[in-house]
């Protein structure tokens, strides 16, 4: 969409009813054929039929100003005004233009892989060029037509170049065989493991190299998790920033030290997948998004992403303060490729290119999976100077410059290798997995589960003479294949558990207002759906891995898998009610819990007084319906494990390993506790053909800084998670750093993920974690920041610190946390800058956000 000059057809409107008529004859044989117009109740009609037009448009101009309210890039979107906009130049200027895209420089790292890249597009003909930029065709891969990669680029043979295998996603090579499941993003979060998340990357890595898979399309950092129903959530980390940072650093260089591009998206502000697209007459959805919630909240793990070195990005479906992302000049020039000195390409999300002169101008340098828009079209533009020779050149440097960088020009795998276009009919096998990923595979899944509630030390379990089992969330999906049901393959999009597919289906083909399922009955849930879906070779339900165990020992068991009321034998030495949580790409879920699961979870309980409840949870799960039932007596959230679910659940419930996650989300009482935020926004009003979600209406206020902000006591905080021991905190240090610059601001030039000196240490913090309980076990220490001066728009404390260790026993650990100049900085809307305020900041370490038994002062 082009970025005009806000209100410039409206203004040329006035000047023409403006003008003030030019009395000439033509006035005389008017009143000769009107007589009327002689006396002066004709004149005084005349004048009112004249200046009532003029009232009409100065009434209109006042409800667009109003409407408007002095948004510009705070995105307020024009909610206070009445008539039904349906014409885009209503928002003209509400994103800042800014051009030229600027080139690929070759800063840090990149010096070589560019001057590589730059030697290699010299030699290509524009249409070679195009070629590079342009999408070759799609598959499902369970149907692909050239192979089963989500999205191609074409070979130029005589360049020796292969062309490039795209493919999802953040749990996995999938869509195809013989590889493995990993945990989800979600659940890598859950977990609070930086080095757990980097071998996760590392073996994930490894598995896409093996398929000839060039790039991987993720991580996911986008959605952040904003809206609490996001049918996306689960592929991101958590609703903070921080966290999500983080792990999405070393999820990055994990990858890419397998030599695999990562494509980290979906930039930015895709938030909710209701309206994600446009629909008939109704556009996609405009992430309204204010300067200082931009750069505080969204955009802060996007540049961890860029100082990590990814080597694309990929915009979203969505429109960025009512411009859409892929073309908007503003967050692809100015922000990423400029503020961060982002060094390599922007990918277009899986259809999101809407118009193609002004996306190539604004800064995306790939199309996915193909457009007419782009190709031929693309080089009849270079040729006529509508694309510059200087953007078509930086465009296709900037995508092989990652190829270089990742060293793709050295021994890489055939593009698509293991990835057969048709897995239902003979092909060859390319096994990717590896011995050394199953301990990954199972610490991850571990990890991840979050015990909530733990009455009396119910669990772990110790040899119990009999179990029920309940809940559809036990046993394996019904149907494990990559058959195409109704033109979408279940297995191919995650939807196996879920009516094979049905919703997923429905969201994909825009139908957002479909009467959606809040669970999948069909079996338990190793993934979400939609693309970030994972396809594992094999797996483990948690059924199967608790009949393996109570084999052994000897444990009588019932089941009931199907009942909501089943029969409850009442010498049961425990019942455990194994549930879930659904969400999928393509819609948002209808709510956070509902009447089916929680019936059966109190009927059970009603007739079990050790009733044990289990969720996997692809989100935020209420559980206040049963959660202060005398006879519920644990809860674990097991999130989304990937394929050794089973073997984990297992695992933590008879103690073989100790639960060490911890919520990387709020659980509130009520839905109504998370206010707007609940659900996405809808058409509505005047804006019912360009949908509004205004980020500015709560600002950095998500998640627990919210119910901070509100005074809002959670069910469960965020950052909160039991073991099977217990903790103490002590010895708080804090110490600045010798010869630190603390001048208000940065002073660095621009490396990639932006000025190099917000990443200086200004200070360490350190404390001792004391094991006061009888077994060893992880603890996630954490440390919140509170900010002087904030003046009511910074939250009460952040988080800027974690740390794992393992402790046994009656012994202690040190953890330490180093805190940079972007962590303790605010930004400055004026300066354009990160601002690090003089003062006293609040130092908290502790086991919650709500659990900081350590505070002490940092004086900058």
């Amino acid at each position: 969409m082009p970025e005009m000059k806000q209100g410039q057809a409206t203004q040329q409107d006035y000047q023409a009813v403006g003008v003030t008529p030019n009395r000439s004859s033509w006035w005389g044989r008017l009143q000769q054929r009107h007589l009327i117009l002689q006396k002066k109740r004709g004149k005084a009609l005349l004048v009112g039929l004249l200046i009532l037009p003029l009232f009409g448009l100065l009434g209109l101009l006042a409800l667009r100003n109003r409407g408007n309210g002095g948004s510009g890039s705070s995105g307020d979107g024009g909610a206070g005004g009445t008539q039904l906009i349906t014409d885009d130049t209503y928002f003209y200027g509400q994103s800042e233009p800014v051009y030229p895209s600027p080139s690929m420089t070759g800063v840090g790292t990149w010096a070589d892989a560019y001057n590589k890249a730059a030697d290699f597009v010299k030699q290509l003909t524009t249409e070679e060029k195009v070629s590079l930029a342009s999408g070759l065709t799609s598959s499902t891969g369970s149907s692909g037509t050239l192979n089963g990669c989500s999205g191609n680029i074409d070979s130029i043979p005589r360049m020796n170049f292969s062309g490039f295998c795209l493919n999802d996603a953040g749990q996995g090579v999938r869509g195809t065989d013989f590889v493995s499941g990993y945990p989800s993003g979600l659940h890598v979060a859950a977990s609070w493991n930086k080095d757990l998340a980097r071998s996760r990357a590392e073996s994930m890595g490894l598995e896409f190299r093996v398929k000839g898979v060039n790039i991987h399309l993720g991580p996911v950092v986008g959605p952040l998790g904003r809206v609490v129903k996001g049918g996306r959530n689960w592929e991101g980390f958590s609703p903070d920033p921080y966290l999500s940072g983080v792990l999405v650093s070393e999820t990055v260089s994990g990858i890419q030290s397998q030599g695999v591009i990562t494509s980290t998206k979906h930039f930015i502000g895709n938030e909710q997948e209701t309206n994600r697209q446009p629909t008939g007459d109704v556009e996609s959805v405009s992430a309204n998004i204010d300067d200082k919630t931009m750069h505080e909240l969204y955009l802060w793990p996007f540049q961890d992403a860029v100082k990590a070195g990814t080597a694309e990005v990929m915009c979203s479906y969505n429109r960025v303060n009512n411009s859409y992302a892929c073309a908007n000049s503003k967050i692809q020039n100015g922000i990423l490729k400029t503020e961060l000195g982002f060094q390599g390409a922007i990918i277009s999300d899986w259809g999101a290119l809407h118009a193609g002169v002004a996306s190539a101008n604004a800064g995306m340098d790939m199309v996915m999976p193909n457009s007419d828009m782009w190709g031929d079209n693309l080089v009849k533009a270079v040729n006529n100077g509508s694309v510059s020779e200087d953007r078509i050149n930086d465009m296709a440097i900037r995508i092989m410059a990652g190829y270089f960088q990742l060293g793709q020009d050295q021994d890489f795998p055939t593009p698509g290798v293991g990835m057969p276009a048709d897995l239902t009919k003979p092909h060859e096998i390319i096994d990717a997995r590896n011995t050394s990923s199953q301990q990954i595979l199972l610490d991850g899944a571990i990890e991840g589960h979050v015990l909530l509630k733990n009455v009396n030390n119910t669990l772990p379990l110790s040899k119990p003479r009999m179990l029920s089992v309940f809940g559809y969330s036990a046993r394996s999906p019904d149907q494990w294949n990559y058959k195409s049901n109704g033109g979408v393959a279940a297995w191919t999009f995650g939807g196996e558990s879920s009516y094979l597919g049905r919703d997923t289906a429905d969201g994909f083909s825009g139908h957002y207002y479909d009467d959606f399922s809040d669970i999948a009955p069909n079996g338990t849930l190793f993934s979400g759906g939609g693309s970030g879906a994972v396809t594992p070779a094999s797996v483990s339900s948690p059924f199967d891995a608790l009949n393996a165990r109570t084999l052994d020992d000897r444990t009588a068991v019932f089941w009931d898998f199907f009942s909501p009321d089943p029969d409850v034998a009442a010498t049961s030495d425990a019942c455990l009610v194994i549930v879930n949580a659904f969400a999928s790409e393509g819609y948002d879920r209808p709510g956070l819990r509902d009447d089916y699961t929680d019936g059966l979870i109190k009927h059970v309980a009603d007739r079990c007084n050790n009733t044990i409840v289990t969720f996997h949870n692809a989100g935020v799960r209420l559980v206040d319906q049963w959660i202060d039932h005398p006879n519920v007596t644990a809860l674990i959230f097991a999130h989304l494990p990937g394929e050794a679910s089973g073997k984990a659940l297992v695992s933590l419930l008879y103690g073989d390993a100790n639960p060490s996650g911890k919520l990387p989300f709020t659980i509130a009482h009520n839905e109504s506790d998370y206010e707007h935020m609940a659900g996405p926004d809808l058409p509505e009003g005047q804006f019912e053909k360009f949908p509004q979600s205004n980020f500015s209406r709560e600002g950095v206020f998500v998640d627990y800084r919210h119910f901070d902000a509100r005074n809002i006591t959670p069910r469960y905080e965020f950052g909160f998670g039991l073991s099977y021991t217990s903790f103490a905190y002590a010895d708080l240090t804090i110490a600045k750093s010798e010869g630190a610059n603390t001048t208000r601001y940065p002073t660095g030039a621009v490396r990639e993920g932006g000025q190099e000196d917000l990443w200086d240490v200004l200070a360490t913090v350190n404390a001792t974690v004391r094991n006061t309980g009888g077994v060893g076990g992880a603890e996630v220490a954490q440390l919140y920041v509170a900010v002087p001066n904030s003046g009511g728009d910074v939250p009460a404390r952040q988080l800027r610190g974690f740390d794992k260790p393992f402790v046994n026993a009656s012994a202690e650990a040190t953890v330490s946390f180093e805190l940079t100049r972007r962590d303790l900085s605010v930004w400055d809307v004026g300066a354009q800058r990160w601002l690090l305020q003089p003062g006293d900041y609040g130092v908290f370490v502790g086991g919650s956000s709500r659990d900081l038994p350590l505070q002490g002062t940092l004086t900058i």
